[in-house]
């Protein structure tokens, strides 16, 4: 897994990621966002709620931590040996949103993200359990690996689901 030197790193790679990732949604037609392909596990929807319920959590973690309140990781009502159901909750969510909706709700996500990195001391980010909500697994990785494991990491991966649903898409 790549590593960061600064806050900053962090964020840069967040974006460059976030925009190759968005950008190859500009050529779906807008009546196959909803449209499984054989051989691509998420439609182009599910694609970017999957992308929306992850920035979505990290930033009500923080939020919830820093409130004071009790953090349930990953979600209330789901546990990490199950994430399918926490899934197809991001996809429920999205379901009837309009491709213009998830692209303008990516980018405000991608912003809030960068814009919270950004905030955090180099402590913060890269410290051994600097918050409860990133200690909350056996793996209590520091939070940018958790921003990592969450932002960088599946906006390229996806980025490459994305590419094979068009050329299989095409195909059909």
């Amino acid at each position: 897994m790549r590593s960061y030197e600064s806050g900053d790193e962090l964020a840069d790679e967040i974006e460059k990621r976030a925009r190759l990732f968005i950008t190859e949604f500009t050529d779906v037609p807008a009546d196959c966002w909803g449209v499984l392909v054989e051989g691509v596990d998420r439609t182009p929807r599910q694609m970017i709620a999957y992308q929306l319920g992850w920035m979505e959590l990290l930033l009500g973690w923080e939020r919830d931590e820093r409130s004071g309140s009790a953090v349930v990781t990953p979600a209330p009502g789901f546990t990490w040996g199950r994430l399918g159901k926490l899934y197809e909750s991001f996809y429920a969510r999205w379901e009837d949103a309009p491709p213009t909706k998830l692209a303008e709700a990516f980018d405000q996500g991608v912003d809030a993200v960068c814009a919270w990195v950004r905030s955090l001391s180099e402590d913060e980010l890269f410290g051994e359990e600097q918050r409860a909500w990133a200690a909350s697994t056996p793996s209590a990785w520091p939070v940018w690996k958790w921003i990592h494991i969450n932002t960088v990491a599946p906006f390229t991966t996806f980025r490459t689901k994305i590419r094979k649903w068009k050329r299989l898409a095409d195909a059909g």
